[in-house]
């Protein structure tokens, strides 16, 4: 049945007058954006009601509103610094640009362009194991370098390292010095703003040697000691007994002829990669991506949290110790090459300032800074965060529980930053109230 011409015409009217519905917005979003010719990533979260939308944008709480397709917010951090943001969503990519106020120079906003797309629910397939045989190994913690493999939450990954000076379980030199990296590996479904998990399944040695320094950095330097350590300036070489377990100094002098110590397998690196416009960083250095932590826990059986920063977090390590004693005194541990097997997971949306690591009887927090009492602090407020977050503790309560029961130890101090870890035993934390 046709219908007669002015019916037509009227329907035709009241549907060209009524207003497109808004799409839904409420999610995280994956946001990219073009400062200076130069990506960053950002992230960006919002909860849509009707037309308004709340949530937050870089860490700062936002207010806004959807028409149609046309989507505007502005979020103000502490300081009174604002973003306003104005643009479409058009085939689920919303783009247009953002304004950034400086409030000590309003008069020069920084105006640049951005595009975002909404994050699906982390998937975990099937779990799968990978055999990876690396053939290139990097000296920066670099979001550049492409991945050498992709895989799942959730999957394992069996590979090796080279030593830190880039030989080998062959011995054979296969990259210049200065902590060669297996990886990148790229890990589907991590997003900016996530948390890496990685759980070392296994490190085993897989060479009968191991070497390292006989002078002592300069943090642990007096002036008595330092004079008395002048001459201290010759390579060590060290036996790895795998089948007793211990390594021993060869030809070191007689007093330490017979001197042996137990074989404790550890990654002294271990980092996800830096952020697209942060230069990156050596492999000698360490900060909120890991990196060179050189501590000694970091071993078997330990559960590492990295901060993600670029999409596929970007998993690096290498840096093997046969064992290593806390701070790496020598500048150098016991280095050796190693066969290595992690598992590695996401945390969504789950943001950590500074690495952490999980043993079976402790939750560790780490704080690495250019000296050992910023170290301190930053140990200390990681710990501090992770209780609130994790144990609901309030600031009184945080005092309480790491004033009576904290642990401390110096991880590092061989290289630019200092390490500085807090030690919290999970027997004590059972005892808090659920």
């Amino acid at each position: 049945m046709k219908l007669p011409l002015c019916l037509l015409a009227a329907a035709l009217s009241v549907s060209a007058q009524t207003p497109t519905p808004s799409p839904t917005l409420t999610g995280r979003w994956q946001v990219t954006a073009e400062l200076f010719g130069s990506p960053r990533y950002l992230s960006l979260n919002f909860d849509q009601k009707g037309t308004a939308l709340t949530g937050e944008f870089t860490g700062d709480k936002l207010t806004g509103t959807v028409s149609g397709a046309s989507v505007s917010f502005i979020s103000k951090d502490t300081e009174g610094n604002t973003d306003a943001f104005t643009g479409k969503l058009e085939d689920g990519t919303l783009r247009g640009t953002c304004t950034e106020v400086d409030i000590t120079d309003p008069a020069h906003p920084l105006v640049f362009p951005m595009t975002a797309t909404l994050i699906p629910p982390l998937e975990h397939p099937t779990p799968q194991r990978h055999d990876f045989i690396p053939t290139v190994f990097y000296r920066q913690f670099s979001p550049f370098n492409k991945p050498v493999l992709t895989v799942n939450p959730g999957d394992t990954i069996h590979t090796t390292t080279v030593d830190a000076g880039g030989s080998d379980e062959y011995s054979i030199q296969r990259v210049s010095g200065g902590n060669p990296e297996t990886g990148p590996f790229y890990i589907k479904g991590a997003n900016p703003g996530d948390t890496l998990v990685v759980h070392i399944v296994h490190l085993k040695l897989n060479r009968d040697w191991a070497g390292s320094d006989d002078n002592i950095v300069s943090r642990g330097l007096g002036p008595d000691l330092a004079v008395k350590s002048k001459d201290n300036n010759k390579s060590v070489r060290w036996h790895i007994d795998l089948a007793a377990g211990t390594a021993s100094p060869i030809n070191s002098g007689d007093h330490v002829k017979t001197f042996a110590i137990p074989l404790h397998p550890m990654l002294g690196c271990m980092a996800t990669a830096t952020p697209l416009a942060m230069a990156p960083p050596g492999t000698g250095d360490s900060g909120f991506y890991g990196g060179n932590m050189d501590f000694n826990q970091i071993a078997e059986g330990a559960t590492i949290y990295l901060p993600v920063t670029n999409p596929g977090a970007l998993l690096y390590f290498g840096d093997g110790h046969a064992a290593q004693g806390d701070g790496e005194l020598n500048g150098n541990a016991l280095e050796t090459s190693m066969d290595v097997e992690v598992t590695v997971d996401v945390i969504p949306n789950k943001h950590i300032g500074d690495p952490r690591v999980e043993t079976d009887d402790a939750i560790i927090s780490m704080g690495l800074e250019g000296d050992l009492n910023e170290a301190f602090r930053s140990a200390t407020g990681n710990m501090a965060d992770w209780l609130a977050t994790d144990y609901k503790l309030t600031p009184s309560e945080v005092a309480q529980v790491i004033g009576s029961s904290a642990e401390y130890h110096v991880s590092e101090v061989a290289d630019r930053n200092a390490g500085m870890i807090l030690k919290l035993k999970k027997s004590t934390l059972a005892t808090l109230a659920k």
